[in-house]
């Protein structure tokens, strides 16, 4: 009886012990009223994981538009001054807001603005330290090697594409001559119509939407991110 009941504690031990695992991955939802997408922070740039988490808590996102729309290229977000209404007036220019910080740049060579990616935008300086708190998502489009190709001799000046992620902007697309200029720290795995269709609507000479498209950010809980790491990211046997 008592190796059975050191037996039961043991098999609880272990079972409590699971279930407080935290999640291999955070996930965020962004809320617009033309849908949903779920995007997965990359735990290989803790950095700008680390302030976007910081950044939804504090509820910072809530309000704030998409104020800058590219079809095909990508579609741009975060910027404080667009929650203001005399700042953010209709025709205004928006983009230029911040939190008074910038987050260093988290260049690493497997992560590419494929489509659907979270990179962080940036003004122009030396070290590409990245905004503290604006960021877009990549819509993108496909290319062709020899589009590819000419890009490497221009934008990319002699910079190679490696050829696995050739096939990525061949058949999925995205935005290759950002790659290693703006950090990446996320990509959409559910729901990526939502940036199609931001991407598409009419807008100014500014590229702001002509109707304003605001924003809410959210974290998934744990027990939410749990179960997108089973269906995503099922361990191998």
């Amino acid at each position: 009886m008592k190796k059975l009941f050191t037996l039961s504690i043991l098999l609880l031990s272990i079972t409590a012990a699971a279930f407080a695992r935290p999640p291999k991955n955070q996930y965020v939802r962004i809320h617009t009223t033309y849908g949903d997408c779920i995007i997965r922070l990359y735990n290989e740039t803790p950095l700008h994981r680390d302030n976007f988490i910081k950044l939804t808590k504090k509820g910072f996102f809530n309000g704030t538009l998409f104020h800058r729309v590219i079809q095909n290229f990508m579609i741009q977000g975060g910027d404080p001054d667009s929650k203001d209404p005399v700042k953010a007036k209709p025709g205004a220019e928006l983009g230029n807001g911040d939190v008074g910080y910038t987050v260093p740049a988290e260049f690493r060579d497997s992560l590419f603005h494929k489509r659907g990616v979270l990179a962080a935008a940036r003004d122009e300086n030396p070290t590409k330290a990245s905004s503290g708190c604006q960021f877009y998502i990549t819509e993108g489009k496909r290319f062709t090697d020899g589009k590819l190709d000419t890009l490497e001799n221009t934008r990319l000046k002699g910079r190679k594409i490696p050829v696995w992620q050739r096939e990525w902007y061949k058949t999925v697309g995205g935005v290759p001559h950002l790659d290693q200029n703006y950090t990446v720290f996320g990509e959409v795995v559910s729901g990526i119509d939502m940036v199609d269709r931001i991407a598409a609507v009419k807008k100014d000479k500014n590229d702001r939407p002509a109707t304003d498209i605001p924003m809410t950010v959210e974290l998934l809980s744990k027990h939410e991110c749990k179960q997108l790491d089973k269906i995503l990211y099922p361990q191998k046997k």
